[in-house]
């Protein structure tokens, strides 16, 4: 395992990493490894392409076709 030290920290950055540990009952340490993790290791976030890929494919395009009937002329009144 690594060790990381950081210096130079906001004293305000700081106290609310205490806080937040308190809160999930954790060292601050522990706290600190926790986000670290999280943030650079969690889940990567999908591209646009990707997330386009994975739509279910549920009908075909006359399902979708405007229907101009006149009806939805005051849609917005």
């Amino acid at each position: 395992m690594g060790v990381l030290i950081v210096r130079n920290i906001d004293d305000g950055v700081v106290q609310a990493l205490k806080e937040r540990a308190a809160r999930h009952s954790r060292s601050a340490e522990a706290e600190h490894r926790l986000i670290l993790s999280s943030v650079l290791l969690g889940p990567r976030k999908k591209s646009f392409a990707q997330v386009l890929a994975d739509m279910p494919n549920v009908g075909g395009d006359e399902d979708f076709e405007r229907n101009n009937d006149g009806r939805d002329a005051d849609v917005f009144d």
